[in-house]
């Protein structure tokens, strides 16, 4: 079974943060250089949450969106809210709905949610929509 990732990669945030507003993230990806376990010269970089009720105050180099974070930024458009749905062939997609007067915009299928409601994003901005 395969893990599903729940968080965007360091490219996704770092096209995330010119579209999205940096408050909406919810993670940030931190950089640490930790010479206890890491010669001096070897840099971790990892995903952690971010603290917003001011009690951590980290100097963070790239925001980083959770899949909940990405769910919450999807507006509703004329009505119609975001689904998320899974595929027979066990892939992810983001749908808005047709309606009587408007085509529906769905995402290529994915193997991660991130990843197709990163590709909605894209499309939405991409279309003036968000």
């Amino acid at each position: 079974m395969a893990t599903i990732r729940a968080y965007t990669t360091i490219e996704q945030s770092s096209k995330l943060a010119e579209i999205l507003q940096i408050e909406s993230a919810d993670m940030y990806y931190f950089r640490q250089i930790d010479s206890d376990y890491f010669p001096p010269d070897v840099e971790s970089i990892c995903p952690i949450p971010l603290f917003k009720d001011g009690k951590e105050d980290f100097n963070y180099d790239i925001p980083c969106w959770s899949l909940a974070a990405l769910l919450g930024v999807l507006p509703i458009l004329n009505d119609r809210s975001p689904v998320l749905s899974k595929t027979f062939d066990r892939k992810y997609r983001v749908v808005y709905h047709s309606t009587a007067y408007e085509m529906a915009i769905i995402t290529s299928d994915y193997n991660n949610p991130v990843d197709a409601c990163v590709a909605m994003i894209e499309r939405l901005h991409e279309q003036k929509l968000l």
